[in-house]
Formats: C-alpha cells, sequence, structure tokens
C-alpha cells in the first residue's frame, strides 16, 4: 500500500518516466515481506537501456527492474534507498521521509 504522496507527484513521475527520464518517487510504503521498511523509491524509464545503466551504476541488477509495461522501474529501500537519494542530490525526499 503507498501513502505519503500527492496525486500530482505520482502524475509528474510517469510523465517523465514515459518520456525516457530517469526519475525518483518516493512514498510510504508497508509490506510485511520487508520488516524495518517503511519507504520504497521508485526509479523509473521507459527507455530500458537507459535504465539498466543507470542501475549498473549503483549495483543494481537488470533483472531487478519491475518489468512493467509502461513504467518500468527499480524498487529502492533501507540502506541503498538512501545512499542513491544522497547520490542523486534527491534532498527533497531525503529531507521528507526523513531518510
Amino acid at each position: 500500500m503507498a501513502f505519503g504522496i500527492k496525486r500530482s507527484e505520482l502524475i509528474a513521475w510517469k510523465e517523465k518516466v514515459t518520456n525516457g527520464e530517469i526519475d525518483f518517487l518516493t512514498h510510504y510504503w508497508i509490506d510485511e515481506r520487508f520488516p524495518g521498511c517503511n519507504t520504497v523509491t521508485k526509479v523509473g524509464c521507459s527507455d530500458l537501456d537507459k535504465l539498466i545503466a543507470w542501475g549498473e551504476c549503483y549495483g543494481l541488477q537488470e533483472e531487478w527492474i519491475h518489468q512493467d509495461d509502461t513504467y518500468p522501474h527499480f524498487d529502492l529501500f533501507g540502506e541503498r534507498q538512501s545512499k542513491i537519494l544522497r547520490k542523486e542530490n534527491q534532498w527533497e525526499q531525503i529531507e521528507r521521509f526523513k531518510l
């Protein structure tokens, strides 16, 4: 279940992803499979080659991409999420979600 984002933020993320840009969307998230993680960052891009190359820079494997037909993305959480957001200067999301 996702919460803590505005509809306009989701729409903007979808537009950027569809246009072949790498974009970040962090939201609160609860999933029993991942205890201790209460946020996730979706890093999406419709250009799969671009997304794969971006992920390789951070040690992310191609098979970890959520293969959504319209919005393919990596799901980041935990320590990896925080480290990557910092390297990508995503300070608004870091501060807002206390990462």
